[in-house]
């Protein structure tokens, strides 16, 4: 039996970003994906500033905005009662996609690029790297977990052959339909599902030159009955894809008149090509255990959210990357015990955050009486009016994202040393740079014009920051008795001292601070066990 370090089950964005992240770190690993790989549900299409911060370091930042949309189209939001009737409000994103103005905080503006092309980048990508071996149509079909590892079943779909191959993680990526996930006690009943939604697939042309509310990435529908629907830009060019928000129960697609629904979006008829009608479950769905033994969850398989918001694909994006680096740690031997420990007590309550806003946004899909709302006279103008007030305030924390995407942090983490500063507000729509121990390390503009992000995701990297910071031979030296990478860079930017606010900084290879002071620690050593999971 062929032995790898890492077997990861699902080929998604999530599993190709553990495995691009696991290539990094020269850590041999086992991509399987029962599908073909084609994609006839895509749903991830916002690539928040985080995500876009990782597709910078496998260099793939350019081509997933050559892929996605066009520079020139905002990703802004409407809501209207059609493409041709009322305009009722309209939320801008202006530091978003390739031709908006730089951000303060990132080196990387959110983009969006939908799986339909970005799986193909990301998969070419994955494909290319030597320590990577990626199986199409290979199914995990059962495993067995013993003191030094997983014997794992795999059955070829193509020649009808099972063989087996051992590993020493296995990692589920693969939405909660693996044995692996089932063995972890994944159950996605019911009680989980927010709505029962259908998606309406269809294609026409430069969309906007056919009405006159311009171009928006986000298009949102009220009639009497409420807000019914959403479009959104595919592309920014031709696909479109119409969520009708669903009800309580499983609705077949089938029985759903979809060229109705595409008449009423736009307010009457126009030409389109109809591509497909999809069921799907939105949930709100967090699972309690991430993690157990050699077994462990990332992704879709370990938690659920409705898209309001786009946080599904980037939190576990996130996961990959925290995981990556912890995997390489445990099995290169200079990670501790306490490490993978550490990835649910950090993953999860950043998933149950992201989860429950996206539930909250999607109740507030639920508005006041709207009966009047297609009334061209005076009482329909006055009810477009005030829900455009309200819409502006409470959708506004759907659209514009940035703390969800930037200002997550690792506060109860046991590999993460507090410094005693008072845990910052985390508000969703404001992202405040901090380099306060468990939260990312603060991007800034290095000599060169690369940014202090670029020096992350290698290995540790401690901060000398000011031309009066304390020497760090005790740190590298506890590193390297170790086996610790520890890369040591003197900082002296006075916009990025400032930042960072102490003359030393330890982060660690996803890019969060790990430790923060004004002088070296008393014990060197105990530190270094500390961060990596020996203490």
């Amino acid at each position: 039996m062929k032995h790898y370090p890492v077997l990861i089950v699902g080929a998604g964005p999530v599993g190709m970003a553990l495995a691009a992240e696991l290539a990094r770190y020269r850590v041999n690993c086992l991509l399987v994906e029962q599908s073909d790989g084609s994609i006839d549900h895509p749903r991830a299409s916002a690539f928040n500033a985080r995500t876009m911060e990782f597709c910078r370091r496998w260099g793939l930042a350019d081509k997933v905005r050559e892929v996605g949309t066009p520079p020139d189209f905002p990703h802004d939001s409407i809501y209207c009662t059609s493409l041709t009737g009322h305009l009722i409000a309209r939320i801008a994103r202006p530091g978003h996609g390739g031709g908006a103005a730089a951000l303060p905080f990132t080196p990387e503006r959110p983009q969006r690029c939908n799986q339909l092309w970005f799986n193909p980048v990301m998969r070419d990508y994955v494909q290319g790297l030597e320590t990577v071996e990626f199986r199409l149509r290979c199914r995990l079909d059962d495993f067995e977990e013993g003191a030094d590892g997983v014997t794992a079943t795999l059955t070829d779909l193509e020649a009808g052959t099972t063989g087996q191959v051992t590993a020493d993680y296995v990692v589920a990526c693969c939405g909660g339909r693996s044995a692996v996930a089932r063995a972890l006690g994944v159950r996605l009943d019911e009680s989980t599902v927010l709505s029962h939604s259908i998606n309406i697939f269809f294609r026409v042309p430069e969309l906007w030159t056919l009405h006159d509310k311009g171009k928006a990435a986000l298009n949102f529908f009220i009639g009497p009955d409420g807000m019914w629907g959403g479009m959104t830009a595919q592309d920014g060019r031709e696909h479109w894809r119409l969520t009708l928000h669903g009800t309580e129960h499983y609705v077949d697609p089938k029985e759903v008149d979809a060229e109705a629904q595409i008449r009423r979006l736009y307010g009457g008829d126009f030409p389109h090509e109809l591509i497909n009608v999809v069921a799907w479950a939105r949930r709100e769905w967090v699972h309690d255990c991430f993690r157990r033994g050699r077994l462990i969850l990332a992704g879709d398989a370990a938690h659920q959210n409705s898209p309001t918001g786009g946080f599904g694909m980037n939190t576990g994006v996130c996961d990959a990357v925290d995981l990556g680096w912890k995997l390489w740690a445990v099995i290169a031997g200079w990670g501790g015990g306490g490490l993978l420990e550490s990835y649910e007590p950090e993953r999860r309550p950043v998933a149950l955050r992201n989860v429950g806003e996206a539930a909250e946004n999607f109740r507030r899909y639920t508005l006041p009486d709207t009966s009047d709302v297609l009334d061209d006279g005076p009482k329909g103008e006055a009810l477009r009016a005030r829900l455009g007030r309200e819409l502006t305030e409470s959708q506004s924390r759907m659209i514009l994202t940035d703390g969800i995407a930037l200002g997550y942090r690792y506060e109860e983490s046991p590999i993460v040393v507090a410094d005693g500063t008072p845990e910052p507000p985390d508000p969703p729509g404001a992202y405040t740079p901090t380099a306060r121990p468990g939260h990312r390390a603060p991007h800034g503009w290095l000599a060169g014009g690369h940014s202090a992000i670029d020096l992350f995701g290698r290995g540790f990297v401690l901060l000398r920051l000011g031309g009066r910071a304390p020497t760090a031979g005790d740190i590298g030296a506890a590193a390297r008795a170790r086996g610790v990478p520890l890369d040591i860079v003197a900082v002296t930017e006075p916009a990025l001292c400032a930042l960072y606010e102490r003359p030393l900084v330890l982060v660690r290879p996803d890019g969060h601070v790990a430790w923060r002071g004004d002088s070296m620690p008393d014990d060197a050593g105990a530190l270094i066990d500390r961060v990596c999971g020996r203490g």
